[in-house]
């Protein structure tokens, strides 16, 4: 059976970064699409573009398309712009798969759930950017891509683009509790992911704000994206599927 996926992704990614997931997803028989959300995109000011933005514009991707039934999958940041995107348009989703990704309560800006170190360290790069950040390649090797080898920690953050800040400040303003969405919801961990500390975790610190959600798991890290495509491919369906 064909189902139909959009995947959001990350800060600092576009969509380019999610087609190699995307085409295993394509080869088991699904529809699948990455677009681009707005603040990420070469021509995008990333001094003022906000989380709305970034939000309004996956709404008007969906709606441009007319997708319907559409499995809403959100990794990492992508979480705080699916979450947005079912609050407006729950009645064309089937399904939301954060991959571990962030899962906020009304009025949460994305840097209220990440540890004091991460906003200290996104407060002194924006101040010297232009309101856009960048991880510092440490933090991506040692932390994001942890199960890979050095050549593709350099080769894949040389994908990465700068990314506004707004986005991670700004509060979600949500009609209603997720859990009280009446649309299924997943949670993929991946067990080696250590972007967030274990002291601090994704699952189930946030997965949990889903009320009812399946919990499906995998080997890999917060960048499975580059590291194991087709193990997250596959994830991923399980996640989405009926």
């Amino acid at each position: 059976m064909s189902d139909t996926y959009v995947i959001i992704h990350g800060a600092w990614h576009t969509g380019a970064e999610m087609e190699a997931v995307a085409k295993h997803m394509r080869e088991s028989g699904h529809v699948v699409h990455c677009p681009t959300l707005a603040g990420n995109r070469p021509e995008d000011d990333r001094s003022t573009m906000g989380l709305n933005d970034a939000i309004e514009s996956a709404v008007r991707f969906i709606e441009e398309k007319d997708l319907r039934k559409v499995r809403l999958v959100g990794h990492s940041y992508g979480g705080m712009v699916i979450s947005g995107v079912a609050d407006r348009i729950a009645d064309r989703l089937e399904r939301l798969v954060y991959v571990n990704a962030f899962v906020p309560l009304d009025g949460q800006c994305l840097n209220d759930l990440v540890p004091p170190h991460y906003v200290e360290l996104f407060d002194s790069i924006a101040a010297q950017n232009n309101n856009a950040v960048m991880l510092p390649f440490p933090v991506w090797r040692e932390a994001f891509i942890n199960d890979a080898d050095l050549a593709l920690a350099q080769s894949s953050y040389a994908k990465l683009n700068p990314h506004p800040y707004h986005t991670f400040i700004d509060p979600i303003s949500l009609k209603q509790p997720l859990a009280q969405l009446n649309i299924g919801k997943s949670y993929l961990n991946c067990q080696q992911d250590i972007a967030l500390p274990h002291g601090l975790p994704w699952h189930p610190r946030l997965s949990e704000r889903l009320g009812l959600f399946r919990l499906v798991e995998c080997a890999g890290s917060h960048e499975t994206w580059f590291s194991n495509p087709p193990r997250l491919a596959q994830a991923i369906i399980e996640a989405g599927r009926d």
